[in-house]
């Protein structure tokens, strides 16, 4: 290829694809998260336009709240399928963003606020969409946690936050499931384009993690060509010739050397041929059906007093009531929206189950009456955040007014980002979170509320009792262009814990229809910076169901605050009534480590650390503490740094204060000793100034000897 041909290989021939070079050939990349966007007439990546029918399977929310890999991976290979049907190469999704605020408007495209269940339900997705031959492209990367000022907002976030919170799950699913494409955000990172950020996209991504793939703009991102290529990024989506043409000059001009263009072209060119899976058709009944299934995993039982649900025998009638019971809100809005192929009524989908039951829309005195409510279409969508997360007032009316009529009361909730349950939460018998499910979630919920399946999804962020207790309140979404993560590594769960502030459901909540116990906790020992637990579960109630064992770990080691607890390890076990089982968990270092900004890695350090069973992050029911090892961290002195510094080094500490009370008589130390204590008045001078204030000066080469031990420790 000339020049030209290379540069014109680096960016898209329209919307949705890759302009065909000589023997190159197109792709063609779509939205589809949880479902294929194709479009062949108008385009747009908005979702405005319509695209060709595919079965909407639950967004990212419901799946999150599954705590199941396999829902991930069972959906990601049924949506392969339907890429292939449609002739697509490349599928932009999953998004592993994580939930900083209740408020972002993109939230229902994202898994969850825990970094380790977004990153593991990711590359469960990205593994089985990639085994049937379709591409992935892991998004949006990084920082980009809001709608508001998207296309320009620097998110200012510190290396231990970004690396605690912000970056594992883009680690997990790189380093673990290799992923076709990544996705660079719209936003700046710390004033610089994520789409033209060196470190980000080179020294991170490519050089730390590995990564091989192609990295290509979230659509219209690119804000200097010339740059964002320098810096890593090799695909721009749309197409655009100036840009093309802007390559060209650079390299011809001497200010862009043409070997970087070689190498994105060769990136670009190695996705177009090996994403090119056999065409094939699918099953839209049969697709339907997993999406009802994989739906009914997702939802989460939050209340349900004097076990009201399943709905029994002894019910007469029933009363169906609320807008989404005809006319269901099953996804989000913008780019990921998807026609679906049919779409479930739970209205029509109850009266299917309730057999000879009187199913009316009438609340008063009805046995009991079933309230579908949540946000409209208009309330969430991908291009603006949120200003509130309370229902919309006619919706609180109605569940307050069902609720006085009906003699039990069950809310079902359709909502993308989480909503307040306050000012209603207590009038009603039972509440079903249902988030979106996609176009299955009227049957879904339907078999749910029967129980022809317990429900086992648990919460993948916190339910608050106010806005105004979250940990990015004061700071979301920023102000003049500038976003601050002042909360640090204190999100969700980490902050509510870590402050004991009260929430109304915790992350990991989530109840069933049958009981289950844990117990028999062991945890040993295995290495410096690891150890494995086990445990037993069981089914100690009447049901089959599935149980989600979270294991946390509470520790604080270390020179930096550590969260309350903070989960490291999840699995989701089903067993009949009666049966049992045992879980076993081997926890490396990374469970137990921080990011330490001095030195630039991941640390364990030695200390003990509680491991933690959770029946949610606030409802611990098992724990057990070891002593780790870890790593010992002695830094090298120099005259720059503290006093402090000095007397706590373990080899220096003690000979520092030898040479500092030699020659001193018995009563004069007896006096130092007595008065040791002032130390700490003056432990943050730099032992270049404490040196000032001695009666004597200590002899240059006592120092330099006391500096060159500390190397030696180190």
């Amino acid at each position: 290829m000339n020049l030209e041909q290379k540069a014109s290989l680096l960016s898209g021939r329209d919307a949705w694809s890759t302009e065909p070079v000589g023997d190159v050939p197109s792709a063609v990349l779509s939205d589809g998260p949880h479902g294929v966007r194709r479009q062949t007439g108008g385009t747009d990546h908005l979702g405005i336009h319509r695209s060709l029918p595919a079965t909407c399977f639950p967004p990212a929310v419901a799946v999150g709240s599954s705590w199941d890999p396999a829902v991930a991976g069972r959906l990601a290979a049924a949506v392969a399928a339907e890429a292939r049907a449609h002739g697509v190469q490349v599928v932009l999704g999953p998004g592993v963003n994580i939930k900083r605020s209740p408020l972002c408007g993109r939230n229902f495209e994202y898994y969850s606020e825990d970094p380790l269940l977004s990153g593991a339900l990711a590359a469960a997705h990205v593994k089985a969409l990639q085994a049937q031959g379709v591409g992935a492209s892991v998004k949006h990367f990084a920082a980009n946690n809001q709608e508001t000022d998207r296309m320009r907002v620097s998110a200012e976030v510190d290396e231990r936050t970004l690396r605690e919170i912000y970056l594992p799950a883009f680690e997990r699913v790189v380093e673990q499931a290799r992923p076709a494409t990544v996705m660079a955000a719209y936003n700046r990172l710390n004033g610089v384009y994520a789409g033209q950020h060196p470190w980000l996209l080179t020294t991170l991504l490519r050089q730390e993690w590995g990564f091989d793939g192609v990295v290509v703009s979230d659509w219209g991102a690119v804000n200097d060509r010339v740059a964002a290529l320098k810096a890593g990024l090799d695909l721009q989506m749309p197409g655009n010739p100036t840009d093309d043409a802007e390559i060209v000059r650079a390299v011809r001009d001497g200010s862009l050397d043409e070997a970087v263009v070689d190498r994105s072209a060769a990136r670009v060119r190695a996705m177009a041929e090996r994403w090119r899976a056999a065409p094939g058709g699918f099953d839209a009944d049969a697709h339907h059906a997993l999406a009802r299934e994989l739906a009914a995993e997702c939802a989460v039982l939050l209340k349900n007093d004097g076990a009201v649900l399943p709905v029994g025998p002894d019910v007469g009638t029933i009363a169906v009531v609320g807008p989404f019971a005809t006319e269901p809100r099953f996804q989000g809005g913008g780019s990921s929206r998807v026609d679906p192929t049919r779409v479930d009524v739970p209205l029509e989908e109850i009266r299917r189950l309730a057999g000879e039951r009187t199913v009316t829309t009438d609340p008063e005195g009805a046995d009991l009456a079933i309230v579908f409510a949540g946000l409209a279409d208009a309330d969430e969508s991908e291009g603006y955040d949120r200003t509130a997360i309370e229902l919309p007032g006619e919706q609180v009316e109605l569940i307050r007014a069902t609720a006085a009529a009906a003699r039990r009361t069950v809310v079902v909730l359709s909502n993308g980002g989480v909503v307040s349950l306050e000012g209603w939460h207590d009038d009603v018998d039972a509440v079903l979170e249902g988030w979106l499910l996609g176009q299955a979630g009227g049957g879904a919920v339907a078999d749910l509320l029967f129980g022809v399946v317990s429900p086992s999804g648990r919460l993948a962020e916190t339910i608050p009792l106010r806005l105004q207790d979250t940990p990015a309140y004061l700071n979301f979404p920023g102000e003049q262009g500038t976003v601050r993560y002042g909360e640090g590594v204190m999100v969700g769960y980490r902050y509510h814990e870590t402050v004991g502030r009260p929430v109304r459901y915790p992350f990991g909540h989530g109840l069933t229809y049958t009981a289950f116990a844990v117990g028999d906790l062991a945890v040993e020992v295995t290495g410096a910076d690891s150890a494995r637990a086990a445990l037993t579960v069981a089914n100690t109630g009447g049901r089959y169901g599935k149980h989600v064992v979270q294991l946390y770990v509470a520790t604080q080691a270390g020179p930096v605050r550590r969260p309350a607890r903070e989960l490291r390890a999840f699995t989701k076990v089903a067993l009949g009534p009666g049966e049992s089982t045992t879980v076993a968990f081997d926890l490396d270092a990374r469970a137990f480590a921080y990011w330490d900004v001095a030195e630039g890695r991941w640390l364990v350090a030695p200390g003990d650390y509680t491991v933690q069973i959770g029946e949610n992050a606030s409802m611990i029911v098992a724990e057990e503490t070891v002593e780790l090892a870890g790593e010992v961290l002695v830094k090298e002195l120099t005259l720059d740094s503290s006093l402090g510094e000095w007397l706590a080094h373990p080899a220096v500490g003690p000979a520092f204060m030898d040479r500092l009370t030699a020659g001193m008589t018995e009563e004069q130390r007896a006096q130092a000793a007595e008065h040791a204590g002032m130390l700490r008045l003056v432990e943050s001078l730099p032992m270049h100034q404490f040196l000032g204030f001695l009666p004597a000066p200590l002899p240059e080469r006592t120092l330099t000897e006391l500096m060159a031990l500390s190397r030696r420790q180190g």
